[in-house]
């Protein structure tokens, strides 16, 4: 017995919270670390922080409260304190690398125990080994652990410094001062050059083209002749279309850029918001006579941090820098996402502490508890240390690795990117998917498709004829023209009426027009209305006038105004040119340009849903209003009529995404009391939106309508079968989108959201307790159909019944939610999760899916038309649809087997060990010594047979193929059958039955020395290991076989050279027959059970691999989809005799 009283403890690798994790918790952007400028305010802080009391330092170190603030242009305030405009994303400085990463990893309960367990051997009466065999594999986790994170923090280092150092050129004031700090600057022409992270509130910086925005800045002037530039905004609010700012008219008419200075002129700017689509501001400047003229600054004045300037070059003033910017504040960390595999292992992990607690308990109360016990006590714990894997968490993280290597690098989803790579297991447990319309069923790619009129409507075959009308229109006001200009009278801009004046309902005064004035109408305000610039490839800035040939690319924050000048252009009636204050169109008839002033503009927001324009025709000078808008909101707006409704359903049900469009002839009159009424709204620092949309109520009342238009948005390819196939697989699928009822309602069935002939149930309006009790009765008859519901509704079921909603909605095949906003989305994700338990995922494309991606437990972002913001978002990014299937399928199906296979192999690894020294303890007097000793702790779970275990990364079940022809697989991984509480205790079985053979068999065998029971166990326990890895595999992999022999050379150079063992009985015969059959006592009657319960209860995939290599040919071809399966019926055919 004396050499076993040496022994060293058994100490396993990981535990359920990761010391490798890279699960890091949210660190506040606005709160990191200050510049190096700042360094020595930091140094204080941490000086309060040591030595004064609890109010000092908080008075020291509290942020100062956000307020507005006015910067005097030419002047900036060095009073003020601002934030530095540095971008601080480390999380670390030399200083506090080693403190905070040891305190991130220890922080957890069994990380922490590890720690206790290794640092307990220090203490002589509780050591039972040698040190290395405690922190040998603890210091290993956390100096990779370390390596990773310094690795991460360089990179973001170096990130931040590329950002911070990029250079700018400050305007400076040109004095003799500022000039001779500027020539040892190296300025040039009253510039000087400026990195980003010393720019501050107050200076006038120049943003040259396809640079990057420093800073929050309101924009003063610009080299366009037009006063106004193109930003793109793509990494802000994920918009791939430019946006149009426009500089402030006051300092774009100056002479110079540096008559910015001799202005007197100051901005007073709105306390740093998050709202990166509004900004209420003003511009003041002094006038000869003492007296200030103010403007109002809107968001279309001002240039976000973290845009691009597209065209020209620009200068601003800088109002807001560091966390102050848009750009920062909406950067707060997503949460932290775990998947459900993590939070089993996590639970079993508890189990298997408990079993450690239970076991140590039991050894004491059969020892004894005289003595010391206590010390026995800890002394037992650390012998069973190793049934907590220390290894368990790094093993999963590097697989994690891997399965998202594997998915980025394969050719049937090509462009896919895995941007959260602690989940790739939560693709194969999907229950619901989540789906925007919008870019991700469909296209985003518009096509205009019908214009109707009310009593005639223009399909695409009879677009020739609106070309006609608008030719015949356009001749007819060039004959009213040269008449009224003979005669000496005002030009109208609508030509004489064809037939006799008819009064109507509405408009005694008004005539009845005739279809192709009408036509022309409607086109002419189709080609006013809208936020589109026209780009050449080789444009002539001096001029507004381009050649007719020249080719015209059409830019716009919206796809569908783009389609909408694109028929006009098709049509006949082309836009041009278009600037800040002019716009011009390209007559059909006489090829000259109708050229019309820009008075005002009212942008498309979420919350008005429409837009309007008011222009001034220049030959006529008549004013008119132009708007267009989803017809909710304008249907009150537009004089009565009695198909507005009846056609938008009409349109709608044919899958069209409908526009209503409505004018209004101003007089100058009546426009000027709306612009002194509108300027006065917009300059109010008080409730300026509300008082803004009261003046524009009053204008936008008793519109007359004149068109309505259907644009077409196409299907995403293959996204029929991609339904399908995931609807197969068990996961039910819910539609939220913003549009309407009826277009919503026909993409879902003509996607095949909704099969053919499955019954719609669509549930009124509800607007009370009542109409929700009512609808959730009549729904509980009809969870057979697809559920039909908008957001309003939905809103007042789930304040009453939310409960019973979602109760019978999980019930139904599909749920359509229309008219739903992207707090709804999100909100609708979080009932799913609270109320069913399972898991789901949500795919978008839009900045207004960001919410639902980021609640749902698997977040899939589509690179579409609207931008990146939702790919960049999301945890797993695709270029099309139809790759989710294959992503969760196959990918997901892949991850989800081979970690549940992975984690319980390395907890059994733990427990069969853990079960050989309970037993022998127990043998030896409950003695409280370890039976391996030393290095073979260490190296059984590293070296011995850390590389045939984590090769079961590379088994599979099924092929590729096979997951995607028999979606129904799936189902399967949806119930957790792969790794659940029965898997567990089974693999609980077998540890304790082979533990118990591995030992009593040694102790059966063994004849001189009690040294010989170590090599006999230990010998048979790794080939144990490395048969029962044999024995988990389903299908083998080239790298495997290497992976088992290069363990078994490993584990046989160690003997030979670490002298553990006696060599010269390891190489009788009597070693290896002895190991031999122990080996094959613990692991033939599993290889037995196995093939039994193949050939009783096989698995579903077992019995499909049969059908594919023996049964129907036909069968399995149709499965697949192909095109061409055989054609049986035909062979037999050309067979038989004539």
């Amino acid at each position: 017995m004396q050499p076993l009283s040496q022994g060293a403890g058994d100490f396993e690798e990981d535990e359920s919270q990761s010391l490798l994790s890279s699960a890091h918790p949210d660190i506040d952007f606005n709160s990191s670390f200050s510049n190096r400028r700042h360094s020595k305010s930091g140094f204080w802080c941490s000086i309060c922080s040591r030595f004064c009391c609890h109010f000092t330092m908080w008075g020291c170190c509290r942020r100062k409260e956000l307020s507005a603030r006015t910067v005097h242009i030419g002047s900036p305030d060095t009073s003020a304190r601002y934030p530095p405009n540095t971008v601080k994303n480390q999380k670390y400085n030399i200083i506090t690398f080693i403190p905070m990463v040891l305190f991130e990893q220890f922080k957890f309960f069994l990380n922490l125990y590890f720690l206790v367990m290794a640092c307990s051997q220090f203490i002589p009466e509780l050591r039972i080994g040698y040190l290395y065999t405690y922190w040998g594999p603890l210091g290993f986790v956390m100096i990779v652990t370390m390596i990773r994170e310094a690795v991460d923090d360089i990179r973001r280092w170096r990130r931040d410094q590329e950002v911070n150092g990029q250079v700018y050129r400050r305007l400076v004031s040109p004095t003799a001062i500022v000039k001779k700090r500027d020539a040892r600057a190296g300025g040039d022409g009253g510039t000087t050059a400026v990195t980003s992270a010393n720019i501050k509130v107050g200076d006038l910086v120049f943003v040259e083209k396809d640079q990057r925005v420093p800073a929050d800045m309101v924009f003063l002037r610009t080299t366009e002749p037009s006063g106004s530039c193109f930003v793109r905004t793509d990494q802000l609010d994920g918009e791939t279309d430019w946006k149009l700012r426009l500089a402030v008219p006051a300092t774009q008419k100056l002479a110079n850029d540096h008559d910015c200075f001799n202005l007197e002129a100051s901005v007073f700017a709105e306390k740093p918001q998050k709202d990166i689509y509004s900004f209420i501001g003003t511009f003041s400047k002094g006038e000869g006579d003492g007296s200030v003229r103010e403007e109002p600054i809107g968001v279309e004045n001002t240039v976000w941090s973290g845009t691009v300037v597209a065209s020209g070059r620009l200068l601003g003033v800088v109002v807001y820098t560091g966390r102050d910017t848009r750009a920062v504040m909406n950067s707060a960390a997503p949460r932290s996402k775990v998947g459900l595999l993590d939070l089993q292992i996590n639970n079993l992990t508890k189990l298997l502490f408990l079993a450690v607690l239970v076991l140590t308990i039991v050894m004491m109360c059969l020892k004894g508890f005289s003595g010391p016990w206590y010390r026995y006590f800890f002394r037992f714990m650390l012998l069973f240390s190793y049934i907590i894997p220390i290894s368990l968490r790094v093993n999963l993280d590097v697989g994690k690795a891997y399965y998202s290597w594997m998915i980025q690098r394969d050719p049937e989803v090509a462009g896919t990117v895995v941007r959260s790579t602690t989940i790739p297991e939560e693709l194969g447990r999907i229950n619901y998917l989540l789906t925007d319309k919008t870019g991700t069923l469909t296209q985003n790619d518009m096509v205009f498709k019908v214009l109707h009129l009310g009593t005639q409507a223009f399909g695409v075959d009879a677009f020739d004829d609106v070309s006609m009308h608008l030719r015949s229109y356009c001749a007819q006001r060039k004959r009213s023209s040269e008449v009224e200009a003979a005669e000496g009278s005002p030009l109208t801009s609508t030509p004489a009426p064809v037939t006799t004046a008819t009064p109507t309902n509405t408009s005694p005064t008004r005539v009845r027009r005739s279809l192709s004035c009408r036509v022309g109408e409607a086109v002419h305000a189709l080609a006013l209305c809208h936020n589109v610039t026209p780009v050449y490839d080789e444009r002539d800035d001096s001029t507004a006038e381009q050649p007719s040939n020249a080719l015209a690319t059409y830019q716009a924050a919206s796809p569908d105004e783009v389609a909408l000048v694109q028929w006009t252009e098709v049509v006949g009636l082309p836009l041009v040119h278009r600037d800040l204050h002019t716009m011009a169109l390209r007559c059909p008839v006489t090829k000259q340009l109708l050229r019309y002033t820009v008075l005002q503009v009212f942008p498309f927001t979420s919350d008005s849903k429409r837009m309007g324009i008011i222009v001034q025709e220049e030959q006529s000078g008549e004013i008119v209003l132009y708007m267009k808008g989803a017809d909710v909101v304008m249907a009150a707006k537009v004089e009565y009529n009695d198909w507005l409704e009846e056609e938008c359903s009409n349109l709608a049900q044919k899958g069209l995404r409908t526009l209503v469009v409505a004018r209004k002839v101003l007089t100058r009159d009546q426009y000027t009391a709306f612009e002194d009424s509108y300027r006065a709204a917009r300059t109010c620092l008080q409730d300026r939106s509300s008082r803004v949309a009261s003046v524009l109520e009053n204008l936008e009342s008793n519109l007359e309508l004149l068109c309505l238009t259907g644009v077409e948005d196409k299907l995403q390819h293959n996204v029929k079968h991609t339904l399908e196939v995931l609807r197969n697989a068990g996961i039910k699928i819910w539609m939220l989108t913003g549009d309407k009822e009826e277009t919503a309602t026909c993409i879902a069935q003509s996607s095949r959201l909704v099969p053919p002939g499955q019954a719609l149930h669509s549930m009124g309006a509800v607007s009370s307790r009542q109409d929700a009790h009512q609808q959730l009765h009549h729904l509980r008859r009809k969870t057979h159909a697809t559920l039909i519901i908008n957001g309003s509704s939905l809103e007042v079921c789930l304040q009453y019944y939310e409960h019973e909603f979602v109760e019978l909605a999980v019930q139904c095949p599909a749920v359509v939610v229309c008219r739903c906003s992207p707090t709804q989305k999100a909100s609708v994700v979080g009932l799913i999760q609270r109320h069913t338990g399972q898991r789901t995922a949500a795919v978008g494309d839009g900045g207004n899916d960001v919410a639902m991606i980021q609640a749902a437990d698997a977040g899939i972002g589509i690179e579409g038309k609207e931008g990146k913001q939702a790919s960049l978002a999301a945890d797993f990014s695709v270029l099309h649809f139809e790759h989710i299937a294959r992503l969760c399928l196959v990918h997901g199906r892949y991850s989800y087997k081979r970690s549940a296979a992975l984690g319980q192999f390395v907890m059994h690894r733990g427990m069969i060990i853990s079960t050989i020294q309970a037993i022998f303890s127990a043998i030896f007097y409950f003695s409280s010594v370890a039976l391996y000793q030393g290095f073979l702790m260490v190296g059984y779970s590293t070296i011995y047979t850390n590389f045939p275990v984590f090769s079961l990364v590379l088994d599979r079940d099924v092929s590729p193929k096979m997951a995607m022809s028999y979606p129904e697989l799936y189902k399967d991984l949806t119930k957790g059958r792969s790794l659940s509480y029965k898997t567990f205790f089974v693999w609980v079985l077998i540890s304790v039955y082979q533990g118990g053979v591995l030992m009593y068999g040694a102790m059966l065998l063994f004849e001189d020395e009690l040294l010989h029971i170590v090599s006999i166990s230990f010998t048979a326990l790794i080939l144990t290991e490395l048969l029962m890895v044999g024995l988990t595999v389903r299908t083998w992999h080239p790298l495997m076989v290497p992976a088992h022999l290069l363990s078994l050379l490993a584990y046989g150079a160690s003997i030979i050279w670490m002298h553990y063992f006696d060599l010269t009985f390891i190489t009788s015969t009597d070693f290896w027959w002895k190991v031999i059959v122990i080996t094959l006592v613990s692991c033939l009657p599993l290889y037995i059970l196995k093939f039994l319960q193949r050939k009783i209860t096989p698995p579903t995939y077992s019995k499909l691999e049969e059908l594919n290599t023996f049964g129907s040919t036909y069968t399995v071809e149709s499965r697949l989809g192909n095109a061409n399966p055989r054609n049986y019926d035909a062979t037999s055919t050309t067979t038989s005799p004539p």
